[in-house]
């Protein structure tokens, strides 16, 4: 009974688990004094060189400084940072400083999980207390707030308690108020031709006189809102299909309450995605239908294909996965949030409303890099008073969803807890999943960038599917890395050609890979588009929206999304 005290508590201070990973890690420490000494010789060392290199910026010398400076960090792009030897020495006398609490959590090191932990709490903390995050020590504030005259820190005050008092002092990222749903975000014309329960169905007008006989269905994730394929006019992977001749239709997932806390991933699967591609064959009459999906739209994708193989249904002609783990066994830092402990606080949060909100989904999220998507805008918008910027991405992420209790832990538990999936265990709606009688052919992307899904464990899914699999590696993270429309800035690596069918063999190493791999200027998206065509079937009339079975229920995107 006390145990569960305890985690009910830590469910609410400490979901992550950071406090006693800390203490762990302190504790090792304090019996390896040896370590602690090279640790505070080398801190000391460092400092003592400091004033010396300050020194010579203001002599305009070579500074020589005791840490090098990363070029990349752009908290420090201001010149003040290399020019001014105050600036500059505190810069270093902050690096050094993090520099000792790496020695120190290394000479605690003992324990994979609890270091891991410990070194990303300590991480968040050192982001948090940087010079930069400072009005007083932040050159480019002090700069702002002279050029203003003082107006920039009064804006930006009012900013900053507008956020702590009604957003629990998360600042504002994004311009919601440019964007409307329908107008410029998920804006390609289409109609719901089907609603149940759980999903919506989106069935797209044609825009071209003639289409491929395959349709696409397009897999979106629950754990956000569908229309990250289609974000906005030109920007819209929708709308870039339907443009080459597809006839696309979308799954819109409702967004979960508390009373779809018992809701299962089994749902997911027969009154999600199955009855979605149920729908495709009735309105297009089409016997086979392409899949294309993205996140976790592609892991119950994968999930359905192989679900589908185990019953003979051979529907899915093609699939193509965007940034989509299948094999679970290393999901970088993500892993330090699904350890059992972990879980079992996340299940009692759950368990008391039904659901795990989007709010504490999105939070986890910044975390992973808040120096990024926290930090950054302390000193934008509380401290230089800028407002927040239209940016149609960040809109999107801000339009969270819910998480049902039960299908949410299933989720966690099986897949990133014991990678049930990859491991041909995963048990869908009565059947046994085995990845490898997926043989239809399978397109896979994934972004040099991404911290969600690391795109080396994305690689991994080329081996686990039975059909031929093309891999294309791009630039950008989880989302740019999708939202990819042709432009001078994209490009993207890959090994022959996208209209091959040789069944070329690709490395079990993802590093072996890329070095095979050849670079391409451009986007992915025209990449995909040849290999997709080679797979979408004669040219034929479009097909009517909707059907007798399936009339429309109302205009695109629907009501699901504006939950």
């Amino acid at each position: 009974m006390f145990e569960n005290v305890q985690k009910k508590f830590a469910s609410r201070v400490d979901p992550i688990g950071w406090g006693p990973a800390v203490a762990s890690v302190a504790g090792r420490a304090v019996k390896n004094p040896q370590a602690l000494a090279t640790a505070s010789t080398t801190y000391a060392t460092r400092l003592a060189r400091i004033p010396g290199a300050a020194l010579r910026v203001f002599n305009e010398e070579d500074p020589n400084p005791p840490l090098p400076v990363d070029l990349c960090d752009k908290r420090f792009a201001d010149s003040a940072w290399r020019e001014n030897p105050a600036f500059f020495a505190l810069r270093q006398s902050y690096f050094a400083t993090r520099g000792l609490v790496d020695d120190l959590s290394a000479a605690g090191a003992g324990d994979v999980l609890q270091d891991a932990k410990a070194r990303q709490f300590l991480n968040l903390f050192m982001d948090a207390v940087a010079p930069t995050n400072f009005p007083l020590t932040n050159p480019g504030v002090i700069t702002r707030a002279f050029d203003t005259g003082g107006a920039s820190l009064l804006r930006g005050a009012r900013f900053a308690a507008h956020d702590i008092v009604k957003r629990k002092g998360q600042p504002v990222k994004v311009d919601r108020d440019a964007f409307t749903l329908g107008v410029n975000l998920a804006a390609t014309p289409g109609k719901v031709v089907f609603r149940n329960e759980l999903i919506e169905v989106i069935q797209y007008e044609p825009q071209t006189p003639t289409v491929h006989a395959i349709p696409i269905l397009v897999s979106p994730p629950w754990i956000n809102k569908y229309y990250i394929l289609d974000l906005a006019p030109n920007r819209s992977l929708t709308e870039w299909a339907i443009k080459h001749g597809r006839t696309v239709f979308a799954i819109s997932y409702r967004n979960p309450d508390e009373s779809m806390m018992d809701v299962t991933m089994d749902d997911y699967f027969v009154q999600g995605f199955g009855a979605a591609m149920d729908v495709v064959e009735e309105v297009t009459g089409s016997p086979k239908i392409e899949v294309l999906s993205i996140c976790l739209g592609g892991a119950i994708a994968a999930m359905a294909a192989a679900r589908f193989a185990a019953t003979r249904d051979e529907r899915i002609s093609a699939l193509t996965m965007l940034n989509t783990l299948l094999d679970y066994s290393d999901v970088g830092e993500l892993g330090l949030l699904v350890d059992p402990d972990t879980l079992d606080r996340v299940e009692i949060r759950m368990q008391k409303q039904g659901f795990l909100s989007g709010a504490e989904m999105a939070d986890t999220f910044d975390m992973i890099k808040a120096k990024d998507l926290i930090f950054n805008y302390w000193v934008s918008r509380w401290m230089k008073g800028e407002k927040p910027t239209a940016f149609d991405i960040l809109a999107w992420n801000e339009d969270s969803t819910r998480m049902p209790a039960k299908m949410h832990s299933q989720y966690l538990r099986s897949l990133y807890g014991r990678d049930e999936l990859a491991r041909g265990e995963y048990v869908l709606a009565g059947r046994q999943l085995d990845l490898g009688a997926i043989t239809c052919d399978t397109y896979i992307v994934g972004a040099v960038n991404d911290h969600i899904v690391p795109w080396a464990a994305s690689y991994k899914s080329v081996h686990l599917l039975g059909g031929d699999v093309r891999f294309v590696l791009t630039n950008g993270g989880h989302i740019a890395g999708a939202v990819n429309p042709p432009n001078s800035k994209s490009t993207f690596h890959s090994v022959g050609a996208p209209d091959s069918r040789d069944g070329r063999s690709l490395p079990s190493d993802p590093e072996e890979w890329r070095g095979q791999a050849e670079a391409h200027s451009g986007s992915w998206w025209e990449d995909w588009a040849v290999w997709s065509t080679e797979r979408a079937g004669d040219l034929i009339a479009a097909p009517a929206i909707g059907s007798k079975k399936h009339a429309v229920v109302c205009d695109a995107p629907g009501a699901y999304v504006l939950q």
